[in-house]
């Protein structure tokens, strides 16, 4: 047999890409905008194919339709001041801009007046940020200059290209300080709001959790306009049979037929989650590989295995840093008829009344506070709430019926 074709981990390109068909083609409408009205921010729980679907195909697409593509992923630091936000975009602008001829204007001094010396210089980051330095004005006035400036030299040095997607990941991770009085969010919309209003094609693709949009809204009201919002699901039943099937296209018969007749099963415990199939995928292929055929006749006894492993490798650290109150409240979500969906506190404290451990609304919001902030749970612009693990509830349910503590009675 051939090396393991599955990849599970973080933003690791599965061997096949599934589904997302009808986000490559919204995000194509947006590549044809004239001028920029809507930017694109994709948002979903961690491992359901973001990061994935930008770089590997969005990109593509971007490039296909010539466009630049410059980016990386963003970390708190960004956050820290709006010059740090400046130094990560010129950073971002550097990777393909650096071989362009900038004619400066320098003055200096002759005599008791100035003269202006004209010299050509490389438009890098060096270059930039000493641009950057000496412009007047905030930042904002400062990076919409500079910004203009590579618009500019665009149009020139590459004048087939349409402009410039600035793409980044974990963007979640932006935020103002008012206590420090820095506003690197909001500077940020305010440079690409007014360079689209002036006609500059420079397009936002902020990738991110749930916590992302309304981040952007937060810091403007006017954000809410600038975006195109797609929020990634799990892979549909036939989507998610392509992801399983396709990486074994050289792989022998016995093997794809294997993975065919067990397709349904692996759905069932993955429910469409790409990471969860990349990671049954490749430790039911592993499996195979040291038992070759003759293993095929026990598909029940491997399925009960990959699901005990999945339930240790993910689930069980996650478990076990909350405290007993948690659990119990996550019990309670876990038995909500939405709970693989949006909830809300209010049902959360209905299905309390059912169970042994009852919960007012005011406790309930205290502990989903505190269980946003170990990364539990999600809440959207709405006053609703999402588990932000993946098929978390499936593996309480499991739990609780495995554990004599419990009665899965008095869970509905």
């Amino acid at each position: 047999m051939a090396d393991n074709p599955y990849r599970p981990g973080a933003a690791h390109a599965p061997p096949y890409l599934a589904g997302r068909g009808a986000e490559r083609r919204e995000f194509s409408r947006l590549l044809k905008q004239t001028p920029v009205l809507e930017n694109l921010v994709l948002t979903g729980i961690r491992g359901i194919g973001k990061t994935v679907l930008m770089r590997e195909a969005l990109r593509n697409d971007a490039a296909e339709n010539g466009w630049i593509w410059v980016g990386s992923d963003i970390s708190e630091a960004v956050s820290v001041s709006e010059n740090h936000l400046a130094r990560r975009l010129l950073a971002d602008l550097n990777t393909f801009s650096g071989d362009w001829e900038y004619a400066s204007n320098e003055r200096h001094p002759l005599g008791f007046t100035e003269v202006a010396e004209r010299q050509s210089i490389r438009f890098d980051y060096q270059t930039m940020m000493e641009l950057f330095e000496k412009e007047p004005g905030l930042a904002s006035d400062k990076i919409k200059r500079i910004l203009l400036v590579a618009w500019e030299l665009l149009q020139k040095h590459m004048p087939d290209k349409k402009g410039i997607i600035f793409a980044w990941d974990e963007a979640q991770n932006l935020a103002d300080r008012s206590e420090a009085d820095q506003y690197p969010l909001g500077v940020l919309l305010d440079v690409f709001s007014s360079l689209q209003s002036q006609g500059v094609p420079f397009m936002l693709l902020l990738t991110g959790l749930p916590t992302l949009f309304p981040k952007l809204v937060g810091s403007r009201a006017y954000a809410e306009r600038m975006f195109r919002v797609m929020s990634l699901d799990n892979l549909s039943p036939d989507d998610s049979r392509e992801a399983i099937a396709k990486p074994l296209d050289k792989q022998p018969d016995w093997l794809k037929t294997f993975f065919n007749d067990h397709s349904d099963i692996i759905y069932e415990f993955t429910k469409g989650y790409p990471y969860f199939i990349q990671f049954w995928c490749r430790e039911l292929y592993d499996y195979l590989a040291d038992t070759r055929p003759a293993a095929t006749k026990k598909g029940v006894d491997i399925i009960g295995r990959i699901s005990r492993k999945l339930d240790m490798d993910f689930f069980e650290g996650r478990w076990a840093r909350l405290t007993d109150r948690q659990r119990d409240l996550l019990s309670i979500i876990a038995y909500l008829e939405n709970s693989g969906g949006e909830f809300t506190v209010q049902e959360i404290v209905a299905q309390s009344k059912t169970n042994d451990h009852v919960f007012s609304g005011s406790h309930v919001n205290q502990m989903l506070n505190a269980l946003f902030r170990k990364g539990m749970i999600f809440k959207n612009r709405h006053g609703k709430y999402v588990l932000a693990v993946p098929l978390l509830d499936k593996y309480i349910r499991r739990r609780i019926a495995q554990d004599e503590a419990y009665n899965p009675n008095k869970h509905g």
